[in-house]
């Protein structure tokens, strides 16, 4: 005989970062649920997270810029306002294979765990860079004295 155990089920993707919107959490969390019995249906649920999350980004740098808006087009505006290469490469790993995993393509994916389970990495990444990083430098920034930071604005209107 061939034991399984079946619940509880053991989950072995990563959890959510803290700063993952709200609105993305319930997607990731079942993604995570998912991923040992079908790392495809775990990738098109990151795809998914992904969409939500450039909106969110992009809402929060100009809001009403993504109403409407494809991933693709999201990731092209956050790059035209400086989105780092290694991010906008991460969103497009995202976006591509998460697409590739639920659509017929020019990958050959197939039900490969590993490739879903480095997907959970992406999004950890993309949050930390895009989310955590400016809000850790804001909260110092802000206890800043204004007439220092006045000054800091002076400066860099020459």
């Amino acid at each position: 005989y061939e034991y399984r155990l079946v619940y509880p089920r053991k989950m072995t993707a990563p959890r959510q970062h803290d700063d993952l919107p709200e609105e993305c959490k319930e997607d990731f969390e079942e993604a995570r649920k998912v991923l040992d019995l079908s790392p495809r249906a775990a990738a098109a649920l990151l795809r998914l997270v992904t969409e939500k999350l450039c909106r969110r980004i992009c809402e929060d740098a100009a809001p009403g810029t993504s109403h409407g808006k494809s991933l693709n087009d999201m990731i092209k505006d956050m790059v035209a306002r400086g989105l780092p290469v290694t991010i906008q490469q991460a969103l497009d790993s995202l976006r591509i294979i998460g697409n590739e995993f639920v659509h017929p393509g020019t990958m050959d994916i197939k039900d490969d765990r590993s490739i879903a389970l480095r997907l959970f990495g992406l999004i950890e990444i993309v949050v930390e860079q895009t989310i955590t990083q400016p809000k850790k430098i804001a909260e110092v920034y802000g206890k800043l004295p204004t007439d220092k930071v006045a000054g800091v604005v002076k400066r860099d209107k020459i």
